[in-house]
């Protein structure tokens, strides 16, 4: 056991770059050096985490933990790789959220913000073209994008519409199947809001942020839209899961309870799913159904994912913020990692704070 928490916190303190560089670790740990996974196992389990909502990166690491060390290993090796990145995340939330936050703190998040715009573009165009495989996809896509500007706390119910128009779609064309603590007056709704993060959630970390900036900025007003967009930026920064977001949001909700809360409850969902599927990642890979409802739920998230870039392109105030987002488009179109690119932008915000510019 103490092996799995020595590997998997090393895992969560390293992975910077969000879920491409969680699965190459997990990989190169579990495949290559120790072997405790066959390389066709990992890449069952790596497909239908994919299948399965909520943040696929972290449950593909509390798999491969349960696979090594059984349910107390899943849950070791989950809460080692998670808790890194959160410690990390409830400190930049007491430093961006106080009253009176540090000039650097906000200069980072501000430059990191202006390049997270262009990541997030990317990520989308990425996704999109592995998804869109019909003209349906096209309309599913074109929903959620219009969902994540438009509709806001909607997004949730229009992914699920999604997902099931499609499941329905496949079955009028094939008859058969095979068998396959701060305000507690925020708190039901900050909770509300995490379980949609962790459970509702398609298409990997970058669709969680329509999901919460509706919630967040828009319907409970716990943050300003340009906290949210730094919010992104410094989920972006640290190591481990991007869904680590969710609490800076419980942070702003409802301080350090309302951030451990909604953590709790973004990440919960994924130990059950592997705790309850995990010996059936392979049947669900091969699942027609869940890949009926994946091929309309996930150009959807795509969507989504295009559409959050609207209001965090609304939310850059100051001229330089611009600049950095075209400097971050350019760099990013010369298949740069985004992850430095975000350091990019955060470096420029802080040159941008030492020449006296202005900073949101």
């Amino acid at each position: 056991m103490s092996v799995v928490v020595r590997e998997w916190a090393r895992i969560g303190i390293t992975s910077f770059g969000g879920p491409p560089a969680q699965v190459a670790l997990l990989r190169e740990l579990c495949v290559e050096r120790r072997q405790w996974i066959s390389p066709r196992e990992f890449e069952d389990a790596n497909a239908a985490t994919q299948l399965l909502p909520g943040p696929g990166g972290t449950q593909l690491a509390i798999y491969c933990a349960k696979r090594v060390g059984g349910n107390a290993g899943a849950l070791a090796g989950g809460l080692a790789f998670i808790l890194p990145g959160l410690v990390i995340i409830l400190a930049i939330s007491a430093l961006a959220l106080a009253s009176e936050p540090p000039l650097w703190i906000r200069a980072v998040g501000a430059g990191g913000a202006a390049a997270v715009v262009a990541v997030v573009v990317q990520a989308g165009i990425a996704l999109a073209r592995t998804s869109i495989r019909s003209a349906r996809a096209v309309v599913y896509l074109a929903v959620g994008a219009a969902a994540a500007v438009f509709l806001g706390v909607g997004v949730v119910a229009l992914l699920l519409a999604c997902g099931f128009a499609e499941l329905g779609w496949r079955r009028l064309s094939v008859h058969a199947w095979p068998v396959a603590v701060g305000s507690a007056a925020a708190l039901p709704a900050l909770a509300w809001t995490a379980l949609k993060v962790g459970a509702l959630s398609y298409g990997g970390g970058f669709v969680i942020i329509p999901l919460m900036r509706a919630d967040a900025v828009d319907a409970h007003g716990w943050m300003t839209g340009t906290e949210f967009a730094n919010a992104v930026a410094y989920g972006q920064l640290t190591p481990g899961p991007v869904v680590h977001t969710v609490a800076i949001v419980g942070w702003a909700a409802a301080g350090l309870g309302g951030a451990l809360l909604a953590t709790l409850i973004a990440f919960t969902p994924s130990f059950l799913m592997v705790w309850l599927f995990g010996d059936r990642f392979v049947a669900i890979r091969e699942s027609h159904a869940a890949r009926a409802f994946l091929d309309g739920a996930g150009p959807a998230a795509v969507g989504a994912i295009l559409g959050a870039a609207v209001p965090l392109f609304d939310a850059l105030e100051e001229p330089w913020q611009y600049g950095v987002l075209a400097l971050a488009a350019a760099v990013l179109a010369l298949r740069r990692p985004p992850f430095w690119v975000l350091v990019g932008g955060a470096a420029a915000g802080l040159g941008a704070a030492a020449v006296g510019a202005a900073v949101p």
